[in-house]
């Protein structure tokens, strides 16, 4: 679908967003927790669950945002996640099918991945870390951009605007599982 330029606006400005509180958060922390961005016309929204250390956390945590794009009629979304990668080939070698997180040429990444109801854009920002461990900056990827992604944490947004009654669904959904929106109106800058 082609998108408005306010849509790309939109868009580029979350992705943007998301990648200066990526780098703030390694440079603070050494990492970056698992984080859903919002545009709303209430304002910046963030969401960052108590914990995902388990499956049913995972699923719990995509729920909410999708409910969260729902209940405020989100513009654009970006969840923020932490990652290992491998790639699929390697020239002259057979196809590595070990879990990315246990392979020997894994590679360690943040995913961004933004949407908006008309489309997708995706950055990866390869971590680069000293002998000791410690965050050095990100590397430059050279990976495409995709037209789609797939899984539990894509597909964030709702594909039309939703509806008084959804909105009002999704917002009684959120507070019976316990997620409290404080941040809406706020436009932080890590810088």
């Amino acid at each position: 679908m082609k998108q408005d330029n306010q849509s790309n606006d939109n868009l580029n400005s979350l992705i943007a967003q998301a990648k200066i509180y990526s780098k703030h958060m390694m440079e603070a922390t050494g990492s970056v927790p698992p984080t859903l961005m919002a545009l709303t016309p209430e304002g910046f929204m963030m969401f960052v669950p108590a914990s995902v250390a388990n499956e049913n956390e995972k699923d719990q945590f995509a729920n909410a945002g999708r409910l969260l794009a729902v209940g405020y009629n989100a513009t654009a979304v970006a969840m923020i996640l932490e990652s290992w990668i491998t790639f699929a080939t390697r020239p002259g070698q057979p196809l590595d099918v070990t879990p990315p997180s246990q392979s020997p040429d894994r590679k360690e990444v943040i995913v961004i991945m933004g949407e908006t109801r008309e489309s997708c854009a995706q950055q990866f920002l390869f971590i680069q870390r000293n002998s000791s461990g410690k965050f050095t900056g990100f590397g430059t990827s050279l990976l495409p951009q995709f037209d789609d992604m797939q899984g539990r944490f894509a597909q964030m947004m709702p594909p039309k605007v939703p509806g008084e009654n959804e909105v009002f669904m999704a917002r009684s959904l959120l507070t019976a599982m316990g997620v409290k929106v404080t941040s809406a109106g706020f436009n932080p800058m890590w810088n």
